[in-house]
């Protein structure tokens, strides 16, 4: 269980930029031309790197920055027997709707060369790892409490089911979705074993459920699988979802939830717009610890709206969105000081957490921000924090 936490406890979303020898080697390791022994000893290098800026800056729960991954969710097909790593190009030769699928390529603001996606081809089979190494390097590294990021059961089942390779094995994606929950179980129970004071699950994907309605799907990976009705989606995502949060929750440990609307592209206007008012009911059926959410754009929606429904407020603690990790502006400590005051309208001071909207390079070859704005973004938050401390405490 994590030990006590200053008020306004501060944690980053996840993903951090790579350097260009991480990129480097990255590419080496697809094709095979680098050891994994010293792919490893770089990635511990870099990563001790990430976790001292963190520190340097003042954040109170530490992440791994995710530099050893190639985006937030296809490097599970080195964790995950059964899963093969295949680029959005050589999947448009397994799509029935070649047409449709060409037009999410159009969509989207980054090439679709570098975008990949991990695709179950065989039963899935768990390796003993998916986010444990991680957590092991950066015990090494501090003694803060520590927060690692996985995808959630939902965002993996949903992209890794391609009907015409993944339908070979696993007779619907309900049914790869229960294998789906059984290794991510052993892994959390793994993480437990080793010491872990946060587990975030990413599920930016049920966004893409309730806000593409009649509009082109661009949620990049996990857009692919066939739409179902939004409320049947949703249920099921819930199932998947629900069975985790209790999982990690029996350990005792803080399930977080993390829900945003994309974030590969600095063009705002290409991404997911609409309130949380449509996730509601999934919020308030999971029942995280944590939420942490996007608030910072205003496609977003109010915070009101979230935070007037007593399913979520009576329960839950905000892991509020304070930074737009995709805009150069560095947010002044007077705007985070405001949001976090209407933020305590509604929700007791003890219950708010404060953060990024989402990671600062959700894939690796497109950071969406460089590392001066960041460090800028977050000495604006860590100095927010110190005055709400010095109010409150």
């Amino acid at each position: 269980m994590i030990g006590p936490l200053p008020l306004f406890p501060t944690s980053l979303i996840g993903s951090m930029p790579r350097s260009k020898e991480v990129l480097g080697a990255l590419r080496m390791m697809r094709r095979g031309t680098i050891k994994s022994d010293d792919f490893n000893k770089l990635i511990e290098v870099e990563t001790r790197k990430v976790i001292k800026f963190q520190e340097d800056l003042g954040i109170d729960i530490i992440t791994s920055g995710e530099l050893g991954r190639d985006n937030y969710v296809s490097f599970v097909s080195d964790k995950i027997g059964g899963v093969r790593m295949m680029s959005m190009s050589e999947m448009l030769d397994y799509i029935e709707d070649k047409k449709a699928f060409e037009n999410i390529l159009t969509t989207l603001d980054v090439p679709a060369v570098s975008i990949k996606n991990a695709i179950c081809v065989g039963k899935l089979n768990y390796n003993g790892d998916i986010v444990a190494n991680e957590l092991r390097t950066m015990k090494k590294f501090t003694n803060k409490p520590i927060k690692v990021t996985m995808p959630g059961p939902y965002l993996l089942t949903r992209s890794m089911w391609l009907p015409s390779l993944s339908g070979k094995v696993y007779g619907s994606k309900e049914e790869l979705g229960q294998d789906v929950i059984k290794i991510m179980k052993e892994e959390i129970d793994n993480l437990m074993n080793i010491g872990v004071d946060v587990i975030q699950l990413d599920e930016p994907v049920l966004t893409e459920v309730v806000f593409t309605e009649g509009k082109p799907r661009s949620f990049m990976c996990a857009a692919l699988s066939e739409r179902k009705d939004p409320k049947e989606e949703l249920e099921f995502a819930s199932s998947l979802i629900g069975q985790i949060i209790r999982h990690i929750e029996k350990h005792k440990t803080v399930a977080s939830l993390h829900v945003c609307r994309g974030n590969w592209s600095k063009n705002e206007s290409i991404l997911l717009t609409g309130p949380y008012t449509p996730l509601h009911a999934i919020f308030a059926s999971v029942n995280p610890d944590l939420l942490t959410l996007e608030f910072s754009t205003p496609r977003a929606g109010e915070l009101g709206s979230l935070l007037s429904d007593s399913r979520i407020v009576e329960h839950t603690a905000l892991g509020l969105g304070v930074i737009n990790p995709r805009t150069d502006e560095i947010e002044t400590v007077d705007s985070i000081l405001s949001r976090v005051q209407e933020a305590i309208t509604y929700l007791p001071k003890e219950r708010l957490w404060l953060n990024p909207d989402c990671g600062f390079a959700t894939f690796a070859n497109s950071p969406v921000n460089i590392l001066e704005n960041i460090s800028g973004k977050i000495r604006s938050l860590t100095e927010a924090v110190s005055i709400l401390r010095s109010k409150y405490d």
